[in-house]
């Protein structure tokens, strides 16, 4: 009889091991970080707030937070796994200093906020010189998504509120670059808001378009290669206006809510004017056609302003709403794209669910909750969260190929952040020797 010994080989474990990094996967982003100029610009914009003979650079600190959070951390906490590995990470500070350090930047205000957002966009700026023909926006356009999000609280907090899901917590407005198909994204805007506020509130969306077109080149902050897309969210006459007037002329995509006068124009369409849509390969949409309306349904847009509609056969299970019609699903969107087939039109309107993509990530970066009490610490987090999904978006960029570039945080994290390593000092460097079974960098 032969003596089983499992299905896995049986290590034992000891202590005292020497020259063994955990974690050494986040010296792929210390070195974006170092090669983007991030810490240099960080540094430079929270100098303002750095107390006299301060043992630790303010920049460094939240640098730090947000390592940790980009290595999976959810609370100022989780800086303590960088303090474990001083030979990757350098000197970190104590827990105690990083909170007064959060402590004193919520209570600068806007001042800390315009610093942090002027030194995202400078570095943004670098970042896209570096990556050359892999920028987002290499071609001369750029698409940026809006869209909220929302953040539970399972305790009371500043602005914590009744949401219109029915949950309790906090509602931000979010906003993405969107790098296409070979790419993921970057967020560009983190608008904090109470629980309460609307999905429709032109104000806010306004503001985060604002805030989102001043981390664009100048080149992009107006004209009609920038698109702004958002859902029915942003299909507001308020909003739509804004976009339009005072010369800005940027180019939008808004999704509609399927008003009477909308549904009505849909059963006028004649049968010969709906066009079969299309997917992303050029072949036809299964079941889906778009159409556009005219009519009395366009009074009080702006001028140039193209109504498209797209039924679709619904998926098994769903169930039809009362704006549907004939047993089709409909959505409907805004557009002033002239010049352009509507199916086309409708696939790129189409193309930003990947914002839930983005969000999702937000989610697994920080965004699952706001751990903070006051909500102007909370914006800093938010801050925080952004840097750490820029540096989630620049690092395969800038050091990644083939499938890897498209790996989202969690498996970064499963696949490469969280190598052990072992680290040799050799010839005055310092060399992180990864095991050769681990897909790394370019």
């Amino acid at each position: 009889m032969k003596k089983r010994i499992g299905s896995y080989p049986r290590v034992r474990t000891e202590g005292g091991g020497r020259g063994v990094v955990s974690q050494a996967g986040g010296v792929l982003l210390v070195e974006t970080v170092r090669r983007t100029g991030l810490d240099q610009a960080i540094s430079a914009a929270l100098a303002p707030w750095r107390r006299p003979r301060a043992v630790h650079d303010p920049g460094k600190i939240l640098l730090d937070v947000v390592l940790a959070v980009a290595l999976g951390g959810d609370c100022l906490a989780d800086v303590g796994m960088l303090r474990a590995e001083p030979a990757v990470f350098g000197p970190v500070a104590s827990d105690p200093t990083v909170s007064r350090l959060i402590s004193t930047l919520s209570s600068g205000g806007q001042r800390v906020l315009t610093a942090l957002h002027s030194a995202r966009a400078e570095v943004r700026q670098h970042v896209r010189r570096l990556a050359g023909e892999a920028a987002p926006d290499a071609g001369g356009q750029v698409i940026v998504d809006i869209d909220g999000v929302l953040v539970l609280a399972h305790s009371e907090k500043q602005d914590a509120a009744a949401t219109w899901k029915k949950t309790f917590g906090h509602h931000p407005l979010m906003g993405f670059v969107d790098h296409g198909r070979g790419g993921s994204g970057e967020p560009v805007v983190g608008l904090l808001r109470p629980g309460n506020a609307g999905s429709n509130t032109a104000a806010d969306h306004s503001e985060a378009t604002k805030l989102a077109l001043a981390q664009l080149p100048k080149r992009l902050r107006r004209g009609r290669q920038t698109l702004i897309r958002t859902d029915s969210g942003g299909g507001t006459h308020e909003f739509v206006a804004w976009l339009a007037q005072r010369g800005r002329w940027l180019s939008y995509s808004v999704g509609m809510t399927i008003t009477d006068a909308i549904h009505q124009a849909v059963l006028k369409v004649p049968a010969s004017a709906w066009t079969p849509a299309v997917e992303a390969d050029g072949e036809i949409r299964d079941g889906a056609w778009v159409a556009e309306l005219a009519g009395d349904c366009l009074t009080g847009w702006p001028k140039g302003l193209r109504l498209i509609v797209l039924k679709e056969r619904p998926h098994p299970g769903a169930q039809l709403r009362f704006t549907d019609a004939a047993g089709m699903r409909l959505t409907c969107f805004a557009t002033n794209t002239a010049d352009e087939a509507i199916a086309t039109l409708e696939l790129r309107h189409r193309q930003r669910a990947r914002a839930e993509d983005r969000i999702r990530a937000a989610r697994a970066t920080g965004l699952r909750n706001l751990p903070l009490h006051d909500a102007a610490q909370n914006q800093i987090w938010l801050e925080i969260v952004q840097i750490a999904l820029d540096l989630l978006a620049w690092m395969p960029v800038l050091a990644l190929t083939g499938k890897a570039r498209l790996w989202e945080p969690r498996r970064l994290r499963l696949r490469l952040f969280s190598t052990a390593a072992q680290l040799i000092t050799t010839g005055r460097r310092r060399i992180s020797a990864w095991p050769s079974t681990v897909p790394g960098p370019t």
